[in-house]
């Protein structure tokens, strides 16, 4: 079945633990730093606030929603959306992740060209993913492999747009770093520590995901490869 193919189990049992390992790893890093007060002694509202006037971002707004690690920032209302533990939060860990969202609103300030690209993915990514294995399954059961094919291409959405977020959160770590150095919000190289074990942890969530969306791609891609050989024989 095509549903229930032990095969699938073979790609993404790496997969899952990965997402595991991965997701473990950002907890733990985040409940460690979550507990270290920064010196400074600001919220990660206050953060962020402080660092949209030092950076002219008169057109961004800051405010707290519901939920752990829910922390967005929302290009289409120029909104950086902190989770309450961030938002109300003093930590090291609060700092890193306000200062890190809003390295995404300086990019849409800036009009960074890889987070314009992977805007004008999700369309795409959105009808791929919802498409794809209909046409593969469709496919597979109609004995139609250019059919299966398209599935697989349409697919492929999914891994284009993991490979694409990588850069867009690399580039936003990397601003949030500096930002907050340069703003003296972080004093010590111990903070710098945690804000880099932080951002580390969480950018290793989207090399997670780049090779979920790889491996799964790979076996759908392996299905409709078996097909030919079968209507060959």
């Amino acid at each position: 079945m095509f549903f229930f193919d032990p095969r699938y189990m073979l790609f993404m049992a790496p997969a899952f633990l990965l997402m595991l390992a991965v997701q473990w790893y950002v907890n733990s890093t985040y409940r460690k730093w979550s507990q270290v007060p920064s010196r400074s002694r600001f919220s990660g509202g206050e953060a962020a606030q402080r660092l949209i006037l030092r950076g002219g971002l008169h057109d961004v707004n800051v405010e707290g929603v519901a939920g752990n690690l829910t922390d967005h920032y929302d290009p289409r209302k120029k909104t950086l959306r902190l989770s309450q533990g961030v938002y109300r939060g003093t930590s090291v860990a609060s700092l890193a992740i306000a200062a890190h969202e809003l390295g995404h609103a300086v990019q849409d300030h800036e009009g960074y060209a890889p987070l314009r690209l992977r805007a004008a993915l999700v369309p795409a990514v959105n009808i791929g993913s919802y498409l794809g294995w209909i046409f593969i399954l469709i496919g597979l059961l109609l004995r139609l492999p250019e059919l299966a094919w398209l599935g697989v291409i349409v697919f492929s959405g999914g891994a284009i747009f993991a490979l694409a977020t990588l850069p867009v959160e690399l580039n936003a770590s990397a601003k949030a770093k500096q930002l907050l150095v340069e703003s003296g919000l972080i004093l010590t190289e111990d903070e710098q520590k945690g804000v880099n074990q932080v951002l580390n942890a969480a950018a290793l969530t989207y090399v997670a995901a780049l090779v979920t969306a790889i491996l799964q791609l790979m076996y759908y891609a392996t299905l409709v490869m078996g097909m030919g050989g079968r209507r060959r024989s």
